[in-house]
């Protein structure tokens, strides 16, 4: 692909070289099993095997010919691989409108960004709800008949990171040569996160309004740009500060930013502005402040500019569906007191900020003194140490305590190192002068909390439990959090920010995988969900279920769909086991029983413990059992052992009554002995097959740097694998092609021991020889001349294998090296024109790529 890029910047023209650059897509079957994860490791290891077919590519795609999924180059996780989605469109019409010249160029100028993340710089790509937006506030903001706007996405969805590449848009993208002025209003937690680091990574320069004067001396002396306030800086501020109507505001929280008197003052000052408001919970018709859409939506008809809804953002994966579990009623603040002093109150309804929340629960005395008893916090301390040692730690993840204020924080803290780690858990509050020495106690630096928050999102850093109170409960994102003991009177937008902290999706390269986001009720807040968040069922639905739930869906799986399964599952001896393999040849058949069981593990990992599960535990560790041997048996190069969650490793090692995963007569080495013995046993063709397999991959995958011969075998051993996998070839041609690939194998290893060759030397002498036995045509005199210096044609090859292998260990960088690649070329050239004159290119062109990594 050709590109050239113009920027038009201060009257200056700025071009980039004209180049061409070979889009990198990694294209798999759709015949076969897991052709997208595949796909992904195979990107992944050219960026650790060949990076310098990395340097200019900024972006990639992969996939199956059914689905397209494309991502970021130097970030390839399954975090940052996004599906490109056309509704009722074919899988042509997706590519054409992905590769579409116009649009993947923006893609690449506009919407691939550099952000600053836990102090370290990563490189992300904008999903397709995300520059659906961008594009829409771009086109508002230059529309003169329309001047509002609601961007309403989800909790979660990235509205940050969208508000930033607009920004970065509309100041790139000046129409009639007038720089605009862009105003990001956000909050004090945004001010206290890598938002302008994100910003300066990005490329933009931004004037913080550090005062309420400092923000009127940029808005009056018509500053050109961008700027970024918190909504309280407008407080009385004057009406036509500026007039100019190239102003476009974003505003973040818009739900809450603009419900009171700032929200008029904002608008005032900027009579002739472009309002954007950005929310993931709009209110409406609310008793707190005008409506979200009666502010922003005025211009649509709809209500919103855009909307990504939480049903959207569950199905895509960019957030996760929400399960909770009530405490003991015995735990849980009575009924009558939760509702007098805070759910039946009036002014809590639509609440949106913690601060006004704080207010609120600063009132109610009684309830907050019924929380804090000490018997009460004693007994669920050590409920939370017990739960989270259970069934958070086990499965890999992190935990918040939401504490019902900041005194609470620090109670909580010292009961919880009673039962754990002092270590484990770690208090985040706001400062105060006013706090006494035990609160002093938790006081943190900036820089200390900086790096308790960077340690908080790695899996294997300590500590493992935040203790909070209104700190991080909006603004901070981290996938690692799973589980929110809730000890705090929530609701409506304050508590569905809150609980979005756990909905981020998860996932790392040791096949770890976060199921959803769980919350532990220690109020009450969810017995009545309706009271709880005042808002339309189908948000609430969505966003969260109760955990019985899943146990009933746990106990339908295994009531029904696994009783087909289990008959295959409890084996007794080799018999049985190749029945098992036999009934899932058929590959629709093992990808209904895989789908059933990573299902059923993602329920009994976030159940377990539980007495509920006692009389399941049997038939389920025989149906991991079988997971195992099935995957194993036809996807040899899948690590098993990873797609188990530690929680069914811990059961699979309790129960040693039942056979293990391992195939019946496996070859352990490839050699003409155990070969022999293995054709001539009474094992069913089709264990022969997936045994051979299985040998021929082990061999290939533990000697294939070393022995380049073996590339040929591996990759007919695939291409015949696809062709069973099909049914293209019958069951007893596959296993006469794969008994010759063994054999070929184990002769041409006895070749090599016979011939003296090192392995190297051994690839490039069969490689010669498959081209001299195909060639038809044969120079004598040239023949004559090599013979009366070997022995014979055998050791002429050899000879000249060697050769060739000390022209390319001469050249060791021809890979890197453009002149050294055509300096190698010629020489080999040279060196093999008497014997392949008519093929030289061809030979030439095959070893080249046989002796590179």
């Amino acid at each position: 692909m050709s590109l050239i890029f113009v920027f038009l910047l201060n009257n200056t023209i700025s071009l980039v070289n004209y180049f061409r650059q070979t889009t990198l897509v990694e294209t798999k079957a759709p015949t076969l099993t897991d052709a997208i994860t595949i796909a992904v490791q195979q990107i992944r290891r050219n960026h650790e095997e060949v990076p310098e077919m990395l340097i200019t590519p900024q972006v990639f795609e992969v996939t199956n010919l059914l689905d397209f999924y494309y991502g970021v180059t130097w970030q390839v996780s399954h975090k940052q691989l996004f599906e490109w989605k056309l509704e009722s469109a074919t899988f042509e019409d997706k590519v054409k409108t992905y590769f579409n010249p116009a649009r993947f160029l923006q893609l690449l100028k506009d919407y691939v960004l550099f952000l600053t993340k836990n102090d370290e710089l990563s490189k992300v790509i904008l999903r397709q709800h995300q520059i659906r937006a961008v594009e829409k506030c771009v086109e508002r903001a230059h529309d003169q008949n329309k001047r509002r706007g609601l961007i309403w996405h989800t909790q979660g969805s990235g509205k940050t990171l969208t508000m930033i590449s607009i920004a970065a848009k509309l100041l790139r993208e000046t129409q009639g040569m007038e720089r605009p002025t862009v105003l990001m209003v956000v909050d004090r937690n945004e001010l206290e996160t890598q938002l302008f680091q994100n910003l300066t990574a990005y490329g933009l320069t931004a004037k913080i309004a550090e005062s309420k004067t400092a923000l009127g001396k940029l808005l009056k002396s018509d500053y050109r740009g961008l700027i970024v306030s918190m909504i309280h800086k407008f407080d009385k501020r004057p009406a036509n500060l500026n007039q100019r109507e190239n102003i476009t505001v974003l505003i973040d929280e818009a739900h809450r930013s603009t419900g009171g008197d700032f929200g008029s003052y904002l608008m005032a000052a900027l009579p002739n502005a472009t309002f954007i408001g950005f929310t993931g919970t709009p209110i409406d018709k609310l008793s707190q402040g005008e409506g979200t859409f009666k502010v922003f939506g005025l211009d649509d008809d709809t209500g919103y500019l855009d909307k990504y809804a939480i049903r959207e953002s569950v199905a895509d994966n960019t957030t996760l569906e929400l399960h909770y579990a009530l405490a003991s009623s015995k735990l849980r603040v009575k009924k009558a007191l939760l509702e007098q002093e805070f759910l039946n109150l009036a002014d809590m309804e639509g609440v949106s900020d913690v601060a006004e929340l704080n207010k609120t629960l600063d009132k109610a005395v009684n309830l907050k003194n019924a929380m804090k008893a000490d018997d009460r916090m004693a007994t669920i301390a050590k409920q939370i140490a017990k739960h989270f040692q259970e069934n958070v730690e086990p499965m890999g993840f992190k935990a918040f305590v939401v504490a019902v204020d900041r005194e609470a924080c620090q109670l909580y803290k010292a009961q919880l190192d009673r039962h754990l780690p002092a270590d484990y858990s770690q208090v985040i509050i706001s400062p105060n002068a006013k706090d006494n020495q035990a609160l002093k106690a938790h006081h943190l630096k900036p820089e200390r909390e900086r790096e308790l928050r960077n340690a908080f999102t790695q899996k294997d850093k300590l500590p493992k439990i935040f203790i909070v109170t209104e700190k991080l409960l909006t603004c901070f994102d981290a996938p690692i959090l799973y589980c929110l003991y809730l000890d705090k009177p929530m609701r409506d937008h304050v508590l569905l920010q809150t609980i979005a902290r756990v909905n981020r999706p998860y996932q790392d390269q040791a096949g770890l995988i976060k199921p959803y986001g769980f919350i532990l009720d220690f109020v009450g807040i969810f017995d009545n969900l309706k009271k709880a968040l005042a808002f339309d069922q189908e948000i609430i639905d969505t966003v969260i279920k109760n955990i019985s739930v899943l146990k009933q869906a746990f106990k339908v799986q295994m009531t029904t769909v696994a009783t087909s399964y289990l008959p295959f599952a409890y084996r007794r001896d080799n018999q049985d086991t190749e029945q098992a393999i036999e009934h899932f040849k058929e590959k629709a058949e093992r990808e209904a029983f895989f789908k059933f069981y990573q299902g059923l593990q993602r329920l009994y990992t976030i159940l377990s413990p539980d007495a509920f599960l006692q009389k399941f535990l049997k038939d389920y560790d025989a149906l991991s059992r079988l997971y195992c041997l099935i995957r194993q048996a036809y996807h040899p190069r899948i690590y098993v052992d990873a797609e188990l969650t530690t929680k069914t490793k811990r059961l699979l090692q309790q129960h040693t009554d039942l056979l293990d995963s391992d195939l019946p007569n496996q070859l352990y080495q490839l050699n003409a002995e155990q070969l022999t013995a293995f054709s001539n046993s009474k094992v069913s063709d089709a264990i022969k097959i997936i045994t051979l397999r299985k040998a021929l991959i082990k061999v290939v995958d533990e000697g294939l740097s070393t022995k380049p011969f073996l590339i040929s075998i591996s990759k007919r051993a695939e291409a015949l694998a696809q062709q069973y996998e099909n049914r293209q070839l019958t069951t007893q041609e596959v296993l006469k092609q794969f008994e010759g690939l063994a054999w070929e194998y184990v002769q041409a290893e006895a070749e090599r021991e016979k011939l003296g060759l090192d392995d190297k030397s051994f690839a490039i002498y069969k490689r010669l020889q498959d081209f001299k036995q195909a060639s038809e045509t044969t120079n004598t005199e040239a023949r004559d001349q090599i013979l009366e210096k070997a022995n014979d044609y055998q050791s002429a090859i050899k000879q000249q294998a060697q050769e060739v292998k000390q022209l390319f260990e001469y050249f060791s960088d021809y890979r890197y090296a453009v002149e050294e690649a055509k300096t190698l070329r010629i020489r080999l050239y040279k060196q093999l024109y008497s014997q392949y004159a008519e093929s030289l290119v061809n030979v030439t062109d095959d070893l080249m790529q046989l002796m590179s990594p």
